[in-house]
Order: C-alpha cells, then structure tokens, then sequence
C-alpha cells in the first residue's frame, strides 16, 4: 500500500508542477517556477520509490495517465479550456485503460 501511497503522491506532484509551468510564463515568474520546480522533483524521487517494487511500464502507464486525466479535468473546470468530444473520448479511454491495468492485470501486482 505505501508504493501506492508515493505513486499517488508522484501523480499529484506531477500535476501541480504542470499547472504552475503553465503559469510560469516560460519560466520567468520566479514563485511558479520554484513550485515547477519543486514538483517534479518530488514526482521523480516518488516515481524512484515506485519502480523499485513495480514494473516501470505499469509505473508510467498509471503515472502518465491519470496526469493527463487530471490535468484536462482541471483545466478543463478551472481555466475554462474547452474539450470537444475526441478529447472527452480519448480521455475516457486513458482512464479506462488504467483501470483495466489496475484491476485486471497481474503485472502491477
């Protein structure tokens, strides 16, 4: 349960990184660089934790993907970026695909 716990906490340093690079004006605004910064610093020694007891392929795929999952959810709700359909779409199928990896595999276990 704690390689979880990090690889929960990887997922979550890694989108609040992405949402302050995106504020940091090419990284010239000094508080949402040092939190970019920051962030992917605790993803990657979180994603380290992870891969010692996980597969890297199982790590990235749920890491990766729920990143992207969240990152267009709150995009989506807090900076009002649209998302058409085929983004809807391809969303639900990364979500889906990490439940099935989750849920359905014995590789991650």
């Amino acid at each position: 349960m704690q390689t979880y716990a990090f690889l929960g906490l990887a997922i979550l340093a890694e989108v609040i990184a992405t949402l302050a690079l995106s504020r940091s004006e090419t990284l010239t605004r000094l508080g949402p660089t040092l939190i970019t910064i920051a962030g992917y610093v605790i993803c990657f020694a979180s994603l380290a934790v992870v891969m010692r007891t996980l597969p890297t392929g199982i790590v990235y795929a749920v890491w990766s993907g729920l990143g992207i999952v969240l990152i267009s959810l709150i995009a989506w709700l807090r900076f009002g970026q649209t998302l058409d359909a085929a983004a809807i779409a391809g969303i639900g199928l990364i979500l889906a695909g990490v439940v099935v990896i989750n849920v359905f595999s014995s590789a991650g276990h």
